[in-house]
């Protein structure tokens, strides 16, 4: 009966939300992709308000339901079955009734299963689609055949673009597939990333480090420069300083929102100065104080092979002794001890200290093991209280904390236990809505 009552509800929410997209004929970017969706979307959002009434998903609103919440503009009810039943009331006067509408949406769409995308193009018309990394292995292929039909049903939000529509994706070995896919279908692409030939390039990435008296230097944030390739009048490049975050992928962001930009015919110099009020989603290669003078790298939100990667080569390059706590990585199906397994021989090289939490973990202790870490290094635990409690123990000054984990391992409560003043975990990390915390 839930199950029938909330696709009643889903069905509902879509029909409002196609009434109002076309009764107001917003201009819409879609962000879809494997890897940084939200940052993505936060990152875009920045640049177009500089110029336009906008809107986009709130937090990481990307499913069957968030699309058309988004679009009406209503809240996640949660298990509130009069608060739905106001977002349906809210969303049919806005369908019939004038209002003042954005002029921009910026969707953010997930592909849990397929068919979540390739339904969604079917009635969403869009502007821009932009498209971040589609690694190797990505997160919630377990419900898919292959890695490719995950590739197939990101790819999928082609359809939904417009006549005349841009492409924004990420430069790697899925770019040619895409590119024909939108050329075929009548769209522009435009490229960003790190290979020289991207149409936006990011490059001379360096941490930006602030120094305390008498306790040495700890990183704030990054800085890069951004190239833009343009056949007509050459290339031109800006610096460009994110603050609150850590890592070369954390710039691919303002990156794909840097091609936006030059979509919608903004200058690099405008666009760098839009990012500028551009604010890091929490728990993604997150920068906070810990305990006993430590640094803390809050990467909780969730997790993937491809985003463990990154996060660990992000932690070797940083001074002081280096510890990774890490915790399963769900819906890898039959990846998921390989993938384990790989992880932790990148910790071997990566981290001094490795603390691992839940059943599938234990496989990246074991592949950290296996490429010769110390058996005395590694922690292992099965719930994210225990491990937190142990970590802060364990802290000296001076360390570096790597935490990451997928959701429903909720290592948010290890950083929670780790921060220098816990009363602000709910301004700073993921999954503090009430709702959240009573899970």
């Amino acid at each position: 009966m839930k199950n029938f009552l909330k696709r009643c509800l889903v069905w509902v929410l879509l029909q409002e939300a196609r009434l109002v997209v076309r009764k107001y004929r917003p201009k819409i970017i879609a962000v879809t992709g494997s890897v940084g969706k939200t940052s993505t979307k936060d990152a875009i959002f920045a640049v177009v308000a500089a110029g336009h009434y906008v809107r986009r998903s709130d937090k990481s609103f990307n499913s069957e339901i968030g699309v058309p919440l988004t679009i009406l503009g209503c809240p996640n009810a949660w298990s509130n079955p009069f608060a739905w039943l106001q977002n349906l009331l809210d969303g049919l006067l806005l369908s019939i009734t004038p209002a003042r509408y954005p002029e921009w949406l910026v969707l953010e769409v997930g592909a849990d299963r397929p068919g979540d995308i390739s339904s969604l193009a079917r009635w969403l018309p869009v502007d821009i689609a932009v498209i971040t990394r589609l690694p190797e292995v990505p997160v919630h292929v377990e419900y898919f055949k292959s890695v490719d039909a995950v590739v197939e049903e990101k790819a999928s939000i082609i359809n939904a673009l417009r006549p005349g529509g841009t492409l924004v994706v990420y430069a790697d070995n899925h770019t040619q597939l895409l590119r024909e896919r939108a050329e075929k279908h009548g769209a522009n692409v435009v490229t960003f990333g790190f290979d020289g030939e991207a149409d936006l390039r990011g490059s001379n990435f360096a941490p930006l480090l602030e120094t305390e008296a008498g306790k040495g230097s700890h990183p704030i944030g990054m800085s890069s420069t951004i190239t833009i390739r343009s056949t007509m009048s050459g290339s031109m490049s800006a610096p460009l300083s994110t603050l609150g975050v850590i890592g070369s992928h954390a710039i691919l962001s303002p990156l794909a929102a840097a091609a936006v930009g030059s979509v919608l015919g903004m200058s690099l110099e405008d666009t760098v100065a839009a990012l500028g009020s551009y604010e890091p989603p929490h728990g993604r290669m997150h920068l906070l104080p810990g305990i006993k003078g430590t640094c803390i790298i809050d990467d909780t939100y969730n997790s993937s092979p491809a985003a463990v990667e990154a996060a660990l080569n992000t932690l070797a390059t940083l001074k002081g002794r280096r510890a990774a706590v890490l915790g399963d990585m769900l819906e890898l199906g039959r990846h998921s001890v390989d993938e384990h397994r790989k992880a932790g021989a990148l910790v071997a090289k990566t981290a001094d200290v490795l603390v691992t939490v839940g059943f599938r973990a234990r496989d990246i202790a074991q592949g950290a093991l296996d490429n010769g870490m110390q058996d005395d290094d590694i922690f292992q635990f099965e719930d994210a209280a225990r491990a937190g409690e142990a970590v802060a123990a364990m802290l000296q000054s001076g360390d570096v904390v790597l935490v990451k984990g997928s959701q429903s391992i909720r290592l948010e409560r290890v950083v929670e236990l780790l921060l220098v003043d816990p009363s602000r975990a709910p301004e700073l990390l993921v999954r503090q809505d009430a709702e959240w915390k009573r899970r």
